[in-house]
């Protein structure tokens, strides 16, 4: 009975996938940087809504063939929320219970998705506690704690045709500039990171790989140092990126180079895109996007042209209570308005200033 249900999981997880296309590939034209191209993965369109979607499928799989996961066994999680809406999804589907170990300020919104999905929220006050609170249900149901952070960078093929990397790759075949200089993202569990730089290794690419991190989180100092125990409290404020500490999944190695952005740059960043997509974005896509600017603004500095990827890591309607809220903008002590008015100035006149931000390479 444990073989065919085993069987029966993969190919409903296999099916699932068959069953979704591939995530559309914006081109966008920023006027100030002529003969640099800015290209936006659109991990929003994923039946779950964002980038997660793709680690909790290879998650599943990955618990499911080492054994761990078996008909009717609880899965656990610790996350802040699209991971959780995600393997909430992938739970129902495979008809098993699921709990989210989640930081009590999670948006709401991403609270009812995974009850959408007949998965259950856990609230902690403290965000450092919600792996031992995972590990304690886990033990207490006799269910299997997923531990995300652990194993994001091994559950996902780097070197298959299944992953993200091959996916932007394939699609930028046509583009007048199809290996992209750089490819942008930011580190969450660091497992998007892991399979993006290995993969440029593997197949002998000449991309780069930039991670930015926002404001209270440990990944830039720890890329910068080295030391794998530093901490941090609270969350970084940007919902599913930074970490109060370094997870297992990130692999510094492979980062060529790291930004870090300010929460107040981010959000400023969401309602420039909005200006020119029209539509949007979660709140890490404003982080990625004053890091892609600023390597876009390097490359026009030196005249070089090229072509920059990013990701589009989930959409904006999960978070139009809290960064699309003037309120609670200022409720939370943050004022984008110099930064807007540094986006304007790009706009007008294409310069654009890292003042704020910090950079590092290794």
């Amino acid at each position: 009975m444990s073989e065919q249900w085993i069987s029966w999981a993969v190919s409903q997880i296999d099916a699932d996938f068959t069953r979704s296309s591939d995530t559309h590939l914006i081109k966008v034209q920023l006027p100030p940087f002529p003969g640099i191209d800015l290209y936006l993965k659109d991990e929003s369109t994923h039946p779950t809504g964002s980038l997660k979607h793709r680690l909790a499928r290879s998650l599943f799989l990955y618990g499911i063939c080492n054994g761990w996961i078996k008909q009717g066994t609880p899965v656990i999680e610790a996350s802040s929320g699209s991971t959780a809406v995600s393997e909430a999804y992938f739970a129902q589907l495979l008809d098993l219970p699921f709990i989210a170990v989640m930081p009590a300020s999670t948006s709401p919104e991403k609270r009812r998705w995974i009850e959408h999905y007949n998965g259950s929220c856990h609230l902690v006050d403290d965000p450092a506690t919600i792996y031992d609170e995972s590990r304690r249900l886990a033990d207490e149901r006799e269910g299997h704690f997923m531990d995300q952070f652990t194993y994001a960078e091994r559950a996902t093929d780097w070197r298959g045709n299944n992953n993200i990397a091959h996916s932007i790759f394939a699609q930028m075949e046509e583009e007048p500039h199809p290996v992209p200089r750089w490819v942008v993202t930011a580190a969450g569990t660091g497992g998007t990171s892991a399979t993006l730089g290995r993969f440029f290794r593997y197949q002998q690419l000449d991309t780069k790989l930039c991670v930015v991190d926002p404001d209270n989180s440990v990944f830039f100092d720890y890329y910068k140092h080295g030391d794998a125990g530093l901490t941090c409290i609270g969350s970084s404020g940007v919902e599913g990126i930074g970490r109060p500490r370094v997870e297992p999944s990130f692999i510094r190695q492979i980062v060529d180079r790291m930004i870090k952005v300010p929460n107040e740059a981010s959000f400023a960043a969401l309602y420039y895109l909005y200006d020119i997509l029209g539509r949007r974005c979660g709140g890490s896509t404003g982080t990625l996007l004053c890091g892609a600017i600023s390597l876009m603004a390097e490359m026009a500095e030196k005249g070089e042209q090229g072509s920059i990827v990013m990701l589009i890591c989930d959409g904006g309607d999960r978070y139009m209570k809290t960064y699309y809220n003037p309120q609670w903008l200022k409720d939370e002590g943050y004022d984008i308005a110099p930064w807007q008015a540094r986006f304007g100035s790009l706009s007008r006149t294409g310069a654009w200033s890292m003042e704020g931000m910090e950079q590092a390479t290794l």
